[in-house]
């Protein structure tokens, strides 16, 4: 291993600060909620700018193909923590309150695999991992933690208390203590912000992790008064600006204290967005149907990769990648080691550098629920298999924070998207294409045999559970 690096760092341009003389890099993870391919103004937004972050896509890498390990806030968040595809570690959905299932203890999280190196951690926003007490952050490898448990419309005031759902109040947590329930949404992303701010100063001279995820642009949308009516999109466009002013304040920091070469930043997004929420909705840019289905509106993410003297100003990456990939890529930039139970992520860090020729992730398989394999690419093709989904075109959407109606349709046979000339997964071309059809089906076959497929009844081999309750008399 010490043999590698060093041919790894003697092989770096003087450019690359961090990596030439081992030094461990910090590492600055911001995870959005609901955000769509579309929701940024690089991407086309509409009634708002993001300046902020467009600068950061103008200073680094923007990933046009890259993928949540699931297009639902849970799973996902599991996926990046742990790199690993969800359903691998036996995680499934977005849990609620007192949910019996949660991270394993034998996992490793980002947060652990850094630990190895002596790194500070903390964690600002949404966790969504289960919120019992061995499932929480500081036992997970986080040295501080405050933000929600899960979902900020797991609450007594959301749209469809007492019809569908019956929420008991929302705990703020702030380490493992509770600080109050119900808490002001328009505090949480300044509120987020200021304490990342604060653990970076805290931690300049130290080699760190942030992890911050926040609650917004997710349902209820709630906004500071420094950014009420601000947009011409309504409250939708103030969370999104009050979000970029967000970024902008972390990489200012960075910048004031001398950091930002020694920082990997990456900013994206969980999952697609909830359309049925309309107006208080993002955007997928025209990707089919959206969050909680494995068509690309749902799986899909925007993804930026900032760090300086290392990403190549103003690049585009149209390879595939996937927010599982982060766990070994910070790896690899922090020397710490992998566990050594499998792992599904790959590094990326050729992608980050702009390596010629570069392509760490061949295939990508998009499971749904417990263990659905419903689709599977390797980024110019996709082959979806017939299951059941959620549509949002039957209805009308919502508005003002009020969901519209959803309904299931069945895709009731196999068929193949060109996503090269068809992002919008319209037109079945899996007639014209049988080499690349084969090519998708063998790599679908070996996910089944490996993880299974509760479509096609395939037990699979390597499934882990996920953590229990523990039950005390």
């Amino acid at each position: 291993m010490k043999t590698q690096l060093s041919l790894l760092a003697l092989s770096m341009p003087l450019a690359m600060p961090a990596m030439a003389d081992k030094t461990p890099a910090n590492v600055v993870i911001i995870n959005l909620d609901d955000v769509g391919y579309g929701d940024f103004s690089f991407n086309g937004a509409y009634g708002y700018t993001t300046p902020n972050i467009d600068q950061l896509a103008a200073d680094g890498v923007r990933f046009t193909h890259f993928l949540a390990g699931q297009p639902i806030s849970g799973a996902s968040r599991a996926g990046l923590l742990t790199g690993c595809y969800p359903n691998r570690i036996g995680f499934a959905g977005a849990p609620g309150p007192n949910s019996d299932y949660g991270i394993h203890p034998d996992e490793m999280t980002i947060a652990e695999l850094v630990k190895q190196q002596g790194y500070q951690t903390a964690i600002f926003g949404k966790w969504h991992l289960g919120d019992s007490h061995e499932f929480l952050p500081l036992q997970n490898g986080f040295d501080e933690y405050y933000g929600l448990p899960y979902s900020n419309d797991m609450w007594p005031y959301h749209p469809q208390q007492g019809e569908i759902f019956n929420f008991p109040d929302l705990p703020t947590f702030d380490g493992n203590k509770v600080v109050g329930y119900n808490t002001d949404q328009s505090r949480f992303t300044t509120d987020y912000t200021t304490r990342a701010v604060n653990f970076i100063k805290k931690n300049k001279n130290k080699p760190f992790f942030l992890y911050l995820a926040h609650s917004m642009p997710h349902v209820p949308l709630a906004v500071s008064d420094q950014f009420k009516g601000k947009s011409e999109q309504g409250l939708f466009g103030d969370v999104m600006m009050e979000i970029d002013w967000s970024v902008g304040e972390v990489i200012k920091t960075l910048r004031r204290l001398g950091l930002e070469d020694n920082t990997l930043v990456v900013l994206t997004s969980d999952n697609g967005p909830w359309a049925n929420y309309g107006n208080h909705a993002g955007s997928t840019g025209g990707l089919r149907e959206a969050k909680a289905t494995t068509f690309d509106g749902g799986n899909r993410v925007p993804c930026v990769v900032y760090w300086k003297g290392v990403t190549q100003a103003g690049t585009t990456c149209n390879k595939l990648a996937s927010n599982i990939d982060l766990f070994p890529t910070v790896a690899e930039v922090t020397h710490a080691a992998l566990p050594a139970r499998k792992i599904d992520g790959v590094s990326i860090l050729p992608l980050i550098k702009g390596e010629e020729g570069a392509n760490p992730r061949e295939y990508f398989a998009y499971y749904l629920h417990k263990n659905d394999l419903e689709a599977v690419t390797d980024g110019m093709f996709k082959l979806v298999f017939p299951h059941q989904y959620v549509t949002y075109g039957a209805f009308a959407p919502g508005n003002d924070g009020m969901p519209g109606n959803l309904t299931n349709l069945w895709l009731r046979k196999p068929e193949m998207y060109d996503l090269r000339r068809d992002p919008g997964e319209r037109y079945d071309v899996l007639g014209q294409y049988p080499e690349e059809a084969a090519k998708l089906m063998t790599f679908a076959d070996e996910m089944r045999k490996e993880l299974g497929d509760n479509l096609t009844r395939a037990k699979g081999t390597a499934r882990r559970e996920p953590g229990k309750v523990k039950i005390t008399k």
